[in-house]
């Protein structure tokens, strides 16, 4: 071995010694031993490889406690944090889905955040059921007999199959055996749940004659799977949900719609793409309807079920409930979404993803203009070209695929600087903002950014252009 890098091995401290420097010796006070014991290891350890590598200076006690320091604060760093959503993806599955209201938060908050009434039966005195808290609520709006709320909405299909058709055969149609993200793939659920796929009809067209022929002695349940993330469209047909329900009636077998996203008043009521509502399935006689609360319905992340009473109480009382059941913050914040769709007159007013749905090219462009207005005024480095660009949005996490909304943002660019640089350091600025690169531009849609987090944004945009002009 090079009798330099010998020395400077030797000079490597112990992590002991290391330990035991006042500044390291004040962070334990605070923290626990072993995690500034974790960072010293790791530091040392990589000075090691440094030397042995051949690129290793001499050995500064300072910069080592100062290496241990900065390891400390970066893993003090919150893991979720507050990102500013400059997709064009309203609700984009990595950033969370629907915005929450923060006065729907704090009321939810402050109602659950101690001990509050989960499972108590208040009159009594005695152990109470979870699963009626929302009960009244989701059957007004949805005109279902009995309700359940899962963990999210994969649970939920997971949950009914495995309550109604466990080890039985599922009939579901070829065109329905979707794929969502995350590798959701249906086929592979009905698998879990222990039940056995059936599949009728074609890719494009099936028929109520094509379930007909499929219903045996095995036959479990009927499985409806709405194609929210994609469209078949030309030489199509599917099953009259009606007519589909009504044979599964006559054959006394559970009928079940899997509808993903919730939408429990008709959008076309604010000139939107309709999408089937809740209540239409349940009106066509479904014997269970399922859903997310997280996705247009504009809640927390939750599985719905809806449908007759004798159904969902069968579900009910499968032991995954337990397994699947929401927590107090869950049903809290669904209970404020829901609460929202009482006064659809004002559902605008309180429905963050509704409002920017709705909202026109107009508004969306004067919202830019606003924007790189303020922009301008701040102080940028040089070099930086900034505009306002005309977009389409998406609504996102498979609903409405093939419906572009307009919407309008900033487009910028750092003069001699790649654009794939420059759109990781605003997802690197405090608060992240995550945009996209199209050629040598990064797009900063504001179809998703709310109205009191502009000021915000251009502040982190200055930051990351000034970090960035310092690390070109």
């Amino acid at each position: 071995m090079d009798a330099v890098i010998k020395s400077l091995l030797m000079a490597l401290p112990q992590v002991n010694a290391l330990l035991e420097k006042p500044e390291l010796r004040d962070l334990e006070r605070r923290f626990s031993h072993e995690l500034i014991k974790k960072f010293c290891q790791e530091v040392i350890a990589e000075k090691r490889q440094e030397i042995l590598g051949g690129s290793g200076e001499g050995v500064d006690d300072q910069n080592l406690i100062q290496q241990v320091q900065d390891k400390l604060r970066a893993f003090l760093q919150p893991r979720l944090p507050r990102v500013i959503n400059c997709t064009g993806i309203l609700l984009h599955t990595g950033l969370g889905r629907a915005p929450l209201l923060d006065e729907a938060y704090e009321r939810a908050f402050q109602r659950v955040r101690s001990a509050c009434d989960l499972e108590l039966d208040l009159e009594t005195g005695e152990r109470g059921d979870r699963q009626i808290k929302l009960d009244d609520l989701l059957c007004f709006l949805t005109g279902a007999e009995v309700s359940a709320v899962v963990n999210n909405n994969a649970a939920a299909v997971l949950l009914a199959l495995n309550s109604l058709a466990y080890r039985k055969e599922v009939i579901v149609a070829r065109g329905q055996l979707i794929e969502i993200g995350g590798s959701f793939r249906l086929p592979e659920v009905m698998r879990k749940s222990g039940a056995r796929l059936v599949e009728v009809g074609t890719t494009n067209r099936t028929y109520v004659e094509d379930y007909e022929k499929a219903i045996g002695p095995k036959t479990g349940a009927v499985l409806l799977a709405h194609s929210s993330n994609y469209r078949i469209r030309g030489f199509v047909h599917e099953a009259d949900t009606a007519e589909l329900a009504a044979l599964c009636e006559k054959r006394d077998i559970p009928l079940i719609h899997d509808l993903g996203g919730g939408v429990l008043l008709d959008l076309s009521a604010w000139n939107l793409p309709h999408e089937p509502v809740v209540s239409e399935s349940i009106r066509a006689g479904c014997s269970v309807v399922t859903f997310s609360g997280d996705k247009i319905l504009g809640g927390p992340q939750a599985g719905i079920l809806v449908g007759r009473e004798e159904i969902i109480r069968k579900i009910r009382r499968n032991p995954l409930m337990r397994a699947l059941r929401p927590d107090k913050f869950a049903l809290g914040l669904l209970e404020e979404a829901l609460t929202i769709y009482l006064s659809p007159a004002d559902l605008l007013d309180h429905h963050p993803v509704m409002a920017r749905l709705a909202e026109t090219a107009e508004s969306a462009q004067q919202r830019a203009e606003k924007t790189l207005m303020a922009l301008s005024k701040l102080n940028l480095p040089a070099g930086i070209q900034f505009e306002v660009v005309i977009t389409t949005a998406q609504l996102g996490s498979g609903a409405l695929p093939l419906e572009d909304f307009p919407s309008a943002g900033i487009r910028l660019r750092a003069e001699g600087r790649a654009a794939n640089s420059l759109a990781r350091a605003l997802r690197l600025a405090d608060p992240p903002v995550v945009g996209y690169v199209r050629k040598d531009w990064v797009y900063l849609d504001l179809k998703a950014v709310a109205d009191d987090d502009l000021p915000e944004l251009g502040r982190a945009i200055v930051r990351a252009l000034q970090r960035h002009d310092k690390n070109k």
